[in-house]
């Protein structure tokens, strides 16, 4: 799986979701509506879900394999990492 580019759709200053991200792998298939979690621990990638009828939220996509998953998770956050770094950066300058 290669991620072919990384769009950091929406900064979030305030709450627990910290960014809405979209991903395309392989440069074929688009993943929408990733978001960046300040988790008690760390910040986690959240996959995009559904409410399903017993009232849990169901992933609608996501990683078969650990690998997978902390690939995703470590460029997803670095791009976001950098984005907030650039949001800052524009704030000084203005």
């Amino acid at each position: 799986m290669n991620i072919t580019d990384i769009k950091i759709r929406k900064i979030f200053t305030e709450g627990k979701v910290r960014a809405v991200v979209s991903i395309i792998l392989d440069g074929d298939f688009a993943v929408h509506d990733l978001k960046v979690i300040e988790g008690v621990e760390r910040l986690f990638v959240a996959m995009p879900n559904r409410h399903s009828e017993d009232g849990r939220f169901q992933d609608i996509v996501h990683p078969i394999s650990t690998e997978a998953r902390t690939q995703l998770e470590a460029v997803v956050l670095e791009k976001y990492r950098e984005a907030v770094a650039a949001a800052e950066e524009q704030k000084k300058e203005a």
